[in-house]
Parts: structure tokens; C-alpha cells; sequence
């Protein structure tokens, strides 16, 4: 926070608000704006209404779109002729494209206005999802999924921040426990719901369904919703850094759809390169677009979006999988396999609120950890999975997973909010949203590498099924590994030999330092 100017807002918390901030910090002056500062005003009991409406409607419209997709990619498949590696990319190139802006817009929403960011990016969502509707082939599918991930972006960027930003500590768990809940229930009726369109309406139909929503939500933002949330306006933006975090992780996944080949083994390289480049680059910058800080000032803070990267890596595409899995080789229905698919996701949408609102009460990462062992549990479960494995075991196994994720993910997401002041709101649900695609493109990225090494680009048709049937288990094989090494991250996020590190509360925006 050095040489930054600060504008100290007029509440009776003054005094201990003063002693977080460096004395050789000047009062902001006319000619120099106020950089991150908190608005002083907040919202009624109707306008926090408002507010979680509006987080539940976004929170329920990206996932479903993203589940519900997944369904359909046999039948996409089909009808454009794409081999496994390319249908990968029709998941792949929207969380791509969403984890690549969405901490530059998580920035962005900071400097200019959370509300503003988000209203552009339901509006660029459903502008997407319509022509959907009409690509006429996989060429412009994939074009078009860009610009739907580049409109979620702005979605995932603000949605955290403006819930964060209004509701109070004391009520914050529960609240993301319910727009957790929207985010699962987006899971849990994408499958079901886009089994069904897929049947008796196509493919098509998935994304047009996108669009009454998107119009609703706007309808609320420009009449109900009052006030903006722009906590550092006045601030620069960070081009450089955006380009730099955007071309590693292009890199990356390229790089892991080229796998084994020499090509894909440099593209993974450079991009590594670059991500170390980004981080040395950030840490120079007095206004980067992601404070790296952040993570060397918490422990709670760095470890809370270690176990969210992993959990995600390791849960992600096993939805892909196993609606492959079940309409190749079991031959069933996209309506019959989507039924089974939301075993996970709707236990998921049962426990979050409960797991949310115990995170109120209980260490977060205490309850974040127990959740990642039983979804470690649920994926050694599937891992058993072959073609002659009943249909209760599979449900049985997915609900286990749900399970696991219910618990982990709403009082993980509280941990890392809980553990920033206020005026980082913006970067840190940034953050949460990217930890969050970033696990899912990773996940995706797995799962393509092994189909380049193991099937190779071919499209999927019976004479590959066994090798598919391979690809699919060791993938469930490394997805198990990677959550049991989640679970010590999930543990360590505490050190008991030392007190909490809470990068500012609320509560008079105090600043307790670890060990000191």
C-alpha cells in the first residue's frame, strides 16, 4: 500500500482504520481521485434483496450452459463430424477464453464499476448464446464459444464482488452458500434439462434457452438495482500483465492438446515461461492487475485457492467423461445419460447452503478440508468404472462426489474473501472465479492429453470404444491423485503455532499480521 493515496471514509471505525495505514500516506487531493477507497452508503434490506436475486440468476445461467453443453457433445459431434480432441475444445475455448479475462475484468470492475462490468457481461452472454443458434459449422461453434466465455468473464468477475462488497461477515457465508446453490443447480438441471431439449428440440436448443434469462437479469440490473460498487477508481490499468497472464495460459493448453508431440511439449514450456515471467512482472507493479501479494500476505489466502485450483482440476471433466462414457459406449439417450449426471450436482446444491452457513460458525478450512477428502473418496469410487459397472454404483459414486463438493466449496470461497479487505474485493473474487476455470480448463486440458496419447484425433466410433474406455480410467485415476493432494493443501491453510492472518476485516478494517 505504499505511496498509494487513500481516501478514509467517515465511519466510527476511524481510529483502527488509520492504524493499517502507512503514516507517510497523504490524504487524496481534487486533482489526484481517491484510489480504493469504500463506499460509505450501503444497501437497503429490499436492495440486498435485490442484489442476491440478480447473484442467483448469473450464478444459475454460466454453469448451465457449461453442463448442458456437455450433454449435447455427442450429438454436436455428430453433426459437424468433430473427433474427441476437437469436441474437448467446445468445452475448452469457453473457459479458456473466460479464465483469460477474467482478472483483467475482475481489475477493470475495481477501477470503473462492478455493476457497469457485469451488466456488459450478461449482455455480451446472451448476444453469444443467440447466434449460437444459428453456426453453421464447428469452425464458428468454437468462434462463438470464445466470445461466450469472454462475456462470462465479466459474469465471474463481479458476481463474488458485488455479494462480498454488501453483505456484511456475519451474513456473507450464508449468502455464498446461496449463490452456491444457484451454481449447482445450473449443474444440476444442465444435464437433465439439456438431455431433454437435445432430444426433442436439438442442440441448438441448449443456447437458446440462454437468452429469456439474460434479458431478465438485464431488466433487473437497469430498473431494480441501485448504486455501483468501484472501490479503486483511479487506479491504472495493467495492460502488460493482462497480456502476459493471457498468452502463458494459451500456451498451456495448447500445448497440452498437441501432447506428446515436441511442439506441444515447447508450447507447454514457454507457457510456463511466461506465467513465471507474469509473476515477476506483478510483483513490480504499484497497480497490477492480479496482486501476487495477496498470496504471500496469507497463508489462509494462498492455500484457500491451491485447494479450489485442485479441487476443480480433479472434479471438472468428469462430467465430460462420463457423458461420453455413457452415450458411446452404453449407447444411451442424452436425455437417460443427463438424468444420471445430476446425482452429483443436485447433493451438491443440498449441502452447499448448510456447509455455508456452518462456515459462519466453524473454521472454514476445517469444514473446506473434510469436504475435499469425501470428493477424493467419490473419484476412487469411479475409477472402478468399466462397461459392465451398474448404473446405482455410478449414481452412488457421483452423489458421494457432490457430496464432497457441497461441503468444500462454499466455506473455501468464504476463507479467501474473509481474508481481504474490502477494497480487494474485485481482485480476490477475480480470483475465486479463476481458480475456479482455471481448475476447470486444466481438468479439461487433462483429459484432452490423454485422448491425444491414448485414442489420438480420431472421431470416437465402436472400433476406439475400448481405447476410450482406457483414456477415460486413467484420467479418473490421476483426477483421485490430485485430490488427495488437496486435502494437505486444504490443511495447512492454517498454521496453529502462529495467529490468523486477515489481510482487513470489516470490522473496523483491521490488519493482524501472522506471527507478529
Amino acid at each position: 500500500m505504499k505511496n498509494r493515496r487513500a481516501h478514509i471514509p467517515e465511519i466510527p471505525t476511524l481510529v483502527l482504520w488509520v492504524q493499517t495505514v502507512n503514516a507517510e500516506i497523504p490524504d487524496a487531493t481534487p486533482e489526484v481521485p481517491a484510489i480504493c477507497h469504500v463506499p460509505p452508503t450501503p444497501l437497503t434490506s429490499t436492495g440486498k434483496q435485490v442484489v442476491i436475486l440478480i447473484a442467483v440468476l448469473a450464478g444459475f445461467l454460466t454453469p448451465f450452459d457449461g453442463s448442458a453443453v456437455n450433454i449435447a457433445l455427442p450429438t454436436i459431434g455428430a453433426a459437424f463430424h468433430m473427433d474427441a480432441i476437437a469436441l474437448s475444445w467446445v468445452a475448452t475455448t469457453y473457459l479458456l477464453s473466460s479464465v483469460l479475462f477474467l482478472v483483467p475484468f475482475g481489475k477493470i470492475a475495481d477501477i470503473y464499476g462492478r455493476k457497469k462490468i457485469f451488466l456488459y457481461g450478461i449482455a455480451i452472454f446472451g448476444a453469444a448464446s443467440l447466434v449460437m443458434t444459428m453456426v453453421p459449422s464447428a469452425g464458428l461453434l468454437l468462434a462463438v464459444r470464445i466470445v461466450q466465455g469472454f462475456g462470462a468473464s465479466m459474469i465471474f468477475g463481479t458476481s463474488v464482488a458485488i455479494l462480498t462488497s454488501v453483505f456484511p461477515p456475519g451474513e456473507r457465508g450464508r449468502m455464498l452458500g446461496i449463490y452456491i446453490t444457484a451454481v449447482y443447480m445450473g449443474l444440476t438441471l444442465g444435464p437433465f434439462l439439456g438431455g431433454i431439449l437435445t432430444e426433442n428440440f436439438g442442440w441448438r436448443s441448449i443456447f437458446f434457452i440462454n437468452v429469456p434469462i439474460a434479458v431478465l437479469i438485464i431488466l433487473l440490473v437497469l430498473t431494480k438495482l441501485e448504486g455501483e460498487w468501484s472501490e479503486c477508481k483511479g487506479e491504472t490499468f495493467d495492460l502488460t500483465g493482462s497480456v502476459l497472464y493471457g498468452l502463458a495460459l494459451v500456451a498451456v493448453m495448447l500445448g497440452f492438446s498437441e501432447l506428446p508431440s515436441a511442439g506441444g511439449v515447447m508450447l507447454v514450456l514457454v507457457g510456463f515461461l511466461l506465467a513465471i515471467a507474469f509473476i515477476r512482472f506483478e510483483l513490480r507493479q504499484e497497480c497490477p492487475v492480479l496482486n501476487m501479494r495477496l498470496f504471500s500476505g496469507s497463508r489462509v489466502f494462498l492455500f484457500s485457492n491451491i485447494a479450489a485450483l485442485i479441487n476443480y482440476s480433479a472434479t471438472y471433466a468428469v462430467s465430460f467423461l462420463l457423458s461420453l462414457d455413457l452415450q458411446y459406449t452404453r449407447d444411451f439417450s442424452p436425455e437417460y445419460a443427463g438424468i444420471i449426471l445430476i446425482a452429483a450436482p443436485l447433493v451438491q446444491a443440498a449441502v452447499s447452503p448448510f456447509a455455508g452457513r456452518l462456515s459462519d460458525k466453524i473454521e472454514p478450512g476445517i469444514i473446506a478440508s473434510v469436504g475435499m477428502a469425501i470428493s477424493a473418496l467419490g473419484l476412487f469410487l469411479l475409477t472402478f468404472l468399466n462397461e459392465t459397472t451398474p448404473l446405482w454404483f455410478i449414481v452412488m459414486s457421483l452423489a458421494v462426489l457432490g457430496l464432497g463438493f457441497g461441503i468444500f466449496s462454499s466455506p473455501n470461497t468464504n476463507a479467501i474473501m474473509s481474508a481481504v479487505e474490502k477494497k480487494y474485493y474485485g481482485v480476490a473474487s477475480g480470483i475465486v472465479g479463476t481458480m475456479r476455470l482455471l481448475g476447470q480448463m486444466l481438468s479439461m486440458g487433462i483429459a484432452t492429453m490423454i485422448f491425444a496419447i491414448v485414442i489420438g484425433r480420431v472421431e470416437i466410433t465402436p472400433e476406439y470404444y475400448p481405447a476410450f474406455a482406457v483414456s477415460v480410467h486413467y484420467t479418473l485415476i490421476l483426477f483421485t491423485v490430485f485430490c488427495v493432494i488437496g486435502i494437505y493443501a486444504s490443511l495447512i491453510r492454517r498454521n496453529p503455532g502462529r495467529r490468523d492472518q486477515v489481510l482487513g476485516t470489516d470490522k473496523g478494517h483491521r490488519q493482524i499480521r501472522r506471527g507478529q
